[in-house]
């Protein structure tokens, strides 16, 4: 979408430069009639700069792009009101740049989703303190099968994780007869006051979908709206709060194995390659299986707690959920799995929903 978006913001950019051309007698325009004062040609050029800027802007300055496009809309039709019967396309062009930036703000501006999940993270990211190394010592009350991945992914030596960043694409779909969607995330999650917060944009036959899985303290809530306007899905409650518990264990778990030496999580050996955890957080205890190779990569994490969310978009039922991963890939020190699904398990048998890589992991990002 943005670079649709951006193309037309150049091209109609591009258009105003005529008005200063006739303005400055720099060339012949039969199709501009009327005469064109400099002050005005100097509006035309200035919108042009503008409409150009705003493009620019879509991918450097995402949050504001709207904003340098509402000044280059409202410049452009200063600009032509003198001439307006020879701008009349350019005045319809005018009204798709103003649906496109009233879209940009609904998406990037103060009341949106990801304004909301970009204040969150600024207020997690402000927190970040030191962190000492994992050692050997911190690794000797795990089960066997999670001590060989520690050390398999690498996490032994480097930093305790505080905090972690999170970039992925994939495709996510609501039932197993259901279109996939194309989307892009990326997600936040603090340690030392356990939080998570996920930021998904997605298309949904060429409608865009932006959708944010907030979860801090105790409390968790998920909101995903069409075209940055109309909510499709919502869910919060205790049910919501405790299936984003066992979301925020499997980030752990696949994405952060350095958390795992937490003394918070219960552990419990299965066999040589199965432990099974209990983890608690703000009151909710969930449980979970984890499945490892003999060379300590991790392949599987199940678990009974957490929800799935009804065809009416907002209620929540239990339903067993697994995260198959696998295709292991180094992340700067720490190696893990890039691949992988989230897949229910109903009685009618098991479907994946949601199929995704990983595109970047960081961890103890500063402000």
């Amino acid at each position: 979408m943005r670079p649709v978006i951006a193309l037309f913001l150049v091209l109609h950019g591009l258009i105003h430069l005529l008005g200063f051309a006739k303005a400055q007698g720099l060339a012949e325009l039969p199709q501009l009639t009327r005469p064109i004062s400099p002050l005005f040609g100097a509006l035309w050029l200035t919108a042009a700069v503008l409409f150009v800027s705003a493009a620019v802007a879509l991918f450097v300055w995402p949050r504001w792009w709207w904003a340098v496009g509402t000044v280059a809309v409202v410049v452009s039709t200063t600009a032509v009101v003198p001439s307006w019967t020879d701008a009349k396309v350019g005045a319809l062009a005018n009204l798709f740049a103003i649906i496109a930036v009233a879209f940009g703000f609904l998406t990037y501006g103060p009341f949106s989703l990801r304004a909301g999940y970009e204040r969150d993270v600024d207020q997690g990211l402000a927190r970040l303190g030191p962190a000492s190394p994992v050692t050997e010592a911190d690794l000797a009350h795990l089960p066997g099968p999670v001590q060989r991945y520690l050390r398999a992914s690498g996490a032994v030596g480097q930093p305790r994780v505080r905090n972690f960043f999170v970039r992925m694409h994939g495709r996510i779909r609501s039932g197993p007869s259901d279109r996939w969607m194309p989307f892009t995330s990326e997600q936040y999650n603090f340690l030392d006051e356990p939080s998570r917060f996920f930021y998904m944009n997605a298309s949904m036959m060429l409608v865009p979908v932006q959708g944010y899985h907030r979860f801090a303290g105790s409390s968790a809530t998920m909101l995903v709206k069409a075209a940055a306007l109309v909510p499709v899905a919502r869910a919060s409650g205790p049910d919501m709060d405790r299936a984003e518990t066992v979301t925020l264990f499997n980030d752990m778990c696949l994405l952060a194995p350095a958390t795992l030496i937490d003394r918070g999580i219960v552990w419990e050996a299965v066999d040589d390659r199965t432990a099974r955890a209990a983890f608690t957080n703000a009151g909710h205890t969930i449980h979970a299986d984890l499945s490892f190779t003999d060379t300590g990569e991790l392949t599987n994490f199940w678990s009974d707690d957490r929800r799935q969310l009804g065809a009416d978009g907002t209620t929540l039922r239990p339903v067993r959920w697994s995260t198959p991963v696998g295709h292991p890939r180094t992340f700067g020190a720490v190696r893990l799995g890039s691949r992988g699904e989230g897949r229910w398990h109903e009685p009618a048998g098991d479907y994946a929903y949601i199929e995704l890589e990983v595109d970047d992991v960081q961890y103890n990002v500063r402000p």
